[in-house]
């Protein structure tokens, strides 16, 4: 059975990247309330509980917790979705954006130039999984590497692909960024369909996130 989209991919390209960093300890071992509430939705905010962070959702998008069942049509991983803390969506495009957290071990170091070069190392693997989805013949053009802005987050990169799948043209991308003490997750993909623009509604939910570091 073929391997279907999803963030354990980036995860695990960044993890095996990472290996082999050990030293002397930068932080305390991270401790995440797992029992605690991933955050309370009030309108089109989402305030995270277990994770200190605030996103929202832009006009005719939807933000959950829980994964839209689209997103499994689209050829996501059902283990992946459910790892992810909140979902913002297009319920009319299928647009979507998942945002995770990953505590950092106790080793790891990060700067800019890290985040963008593990950022970067995602794309081949991002390609074939692609292909192995949607056939060895599919073209992919890869975006340039971006520095996207997000409050409170001192390092970040956005890196994507564009391909046309079923006659629609996609773009799939992927923010990897660092805020003490956690990694940061940001997939998403954008359904090109006319009359919308939902490249500017991904601009406006990274504009709203926010890191509140907790004291």
């Amino acid at each position: 059975m073929r391997k279907k989209l999803s963030w354990l991919l980036i995860l695990g390209v960044l993890f095996i990247s990472m290996a082999g960093c050990a030293g002397v300890p930068v932080r305390e071992a991270v401790k995440v309330d797992s029992k605690a509430p991933v955050g309370k939705i009030e309108g089109n905010q989402f305030t995270g509980i277990r994770y200190p962070f605030n996103v929202a959702a832009p006009p005719g998008w939807k933000i959950s917790t829980e994964y839209p069942k689209f997103m499994l049509d689209l050829g996501y991983e059902k283990d992946g979705l459910e790892e992810s803390e909140v979902f913002l969506y297009n319920p009319e495009t299928q647009s979507n954006a998942q945002i995770d957290f990953v505590a950092a071990d106790r080793y790891s170091t990060f700067d800019q130039e890290k985040i963008e070069g593990l950022t970067n190392a995602v794309t081949g693997e991002m390609q074939d999984e692609l292909k192995q989805d949607l056939g060895k013949e599919l073209k992919t053009e890869v975006g340039p590497m971006e520095r996207p802005t997000l409050k409170g987050v001192p390092y970040a990169a956005k890196k994507y692909v564009t391909y046309t799948a079923k006659g629609v043209k996609r773009e799939q991308g992927w923010v990897y960024a660092f805020a003490e003490p956690y990694q940061i997750f940001i997939l998403y993909m954008i359904l090109e369909k006319e009359g919308k623009n939902d490249r500017e509604a991904l601009k406006a939910i990274l504009d709203s996130f926010e890191y509140i570091p907790r004291k």
